[in-house]
């Protein structure tokens, strides 16, 4: 095929140019109300209370480090296989970043290596967890949120993989990745290649009315106009009047715009549809490479798996990678593990101490997963794959 074939694409409709342009035809291109009407609808899609949009996931994980109190002398941890701003939210705070290894089997961070890691060190070392639903497959929280309890941590849901996907706890219950039933916070991005694309952009879903009024002050500067939190008058202060409002606390300037909320919303309308397909090529992946020296990982039962990304693993990953970008497949590898970069090798963290993250990432290549991924073109991917391994 000429025509190039990505990794991941996102995929814009009449129906989302219409909705952006409604908003620059008003009065309001920020700070208007179609950012309440997407955040009301995000929280209603995904099951959670309350719903913040803001400029980016990373914004998002910053904002929940903070509202979670992560600071100098917080110790939390988290996976390294997933992309970097899931540790790097921790240092923004001044908090130390430790890692646990993945279970090979699902490639997410491993709870019983997370419970070697607390039971290593006292009582109250740690302050909490980062797990990530990576590649949209779910993290049993459950099981973290057992663990947190029993040791007096927080718990943080990167989720910026898995709108969408679920899993059924050991009693049966259906979580929804992000919906705060189990984790205190999680959050969402709305990069081009994620299952809802708003330019750039994210979401922190949370289950508290105080987490919710902080993270929102947070967002802006740390500013409140809302009479009910302001602070007495001091002494001599002028009468207070319509325009007034307090900055109450150090934030930032982390709002999205309402074109990017129109854009997300009009998108949103049409996540289930877009979810449907993400699962129906991955089925067709699934089959194609049975049997063949290609390895997937195949969720069991009860799992929803969001497919924000088809990894495969191979022993000649590199081989495998050139092959197809001289056929104009662009596949990607995610993710060098984070405590191998040499910001996180000086934080005192060593290349080897993760062995199942480190094979995993010696081996792994994200194929071509999007909604408008046409039957031709994921057979022409297959075809590839299945030519290079000698399937």
């Amino acid at each position: 095929m000429n025509n190039p074939i990505p990794y991941g694409r996102q995929h814009i409709t009449e129906e989302d140019i219409a909705a952006v342009a409604d908003v620059l035809r008003g009065p309001m291109l920020t700070q208007g109300p179609t950012i309440g009407a997407f955040e009301k609808a995000f929280a209603a899609y995904i099951g959670a209370p309350y719903a913040v949009a803001v400029s980016n996931g990373t914004a998002a994980l910053h904002l929940c480090a903070m509202v979670l109190g992560v600071g100098p002398g917080s110790r939390v941890i988290t996976t390294p296989i997933t992309f970097s701003a899931s540790a790097n939210c921790v240092r923004y705070c001044g908090g130390e970043v430790h890692f646990a290894d993945i279970d090979p089997d699902t490639i997410l961070l491993d709870v019983d290596a997370v419970r070697r890691l607390i039971e290593s060190k006292p009582r109250g070392y740690f302050a909490g967890i980062i797990p990530v639903d990576f590649a949209g497959y779910p993290v049993d929280f459950a099981q973290f949120r057992a663990l947190a309890d029993e040791h007096g941590l927080w718990l943080l849901e990167d989720s910026c993989h898995a709108p969408g996907g679920s899993f059924v706890d050991a009693q049966g219950r259906t979580h929804r990745c992000g919906d705060s039933s189990l984790a205190d916070l999680a959050i969402f991005s709305f990069h081009p290649v994620k299952h809802i694309a708003c330019g750039e952009g994210g979401m922190i879903t949370a289950r508290t009315e105080a987490h919710y009024n902080h993270l929102m002050r947070l967002r802006t500067h740390g500013i409140t106009n809302k009479p009910g939190d302001f602070t007495p008058p001091y002494d001599g202060e002028p009468e207070r009047g319509g325009w007034y409002m307090q900055l109450q606390e150090l934030g930032y300037n982390y709002r999205l715009t309402d074109m990017q909320a129109a854009l997300g919303l009009s998108q949103l309308n049409r996540a289930d549809q877009m979810l449907a397909r993400r699962r129906a090529i991955a089925a067709r992946y699934d089959a194609a490479f049975a049997g063949t020296p290609v390895q997937i990982i195949v969720p069991p039962a009860g799992v929803g798996h969001a497919y924000h990304l088809y990894v495969v693993q191979v022993d000649d990953r590199k081989g495998l990678y050139d092959a197809l970008r001289a056929k104009n497949i662009f596949a990607q590898v995610h993710y060098i593990p984070v405590h191998t970069m040499p910001y996180y090798q000086q934080q005192g963290n060593v290349p080897g101490s993760m062995p199942h993250a480190e094979r995993y990432y010696s081996r792994c290549l994200s194929l071509p997963m999007y909604p408008t991924l046409t039957d031709d073109e994921q057979q022409f991917v297959i075809d590839a794959v299945l030519d290079f391994t000698g399937a």
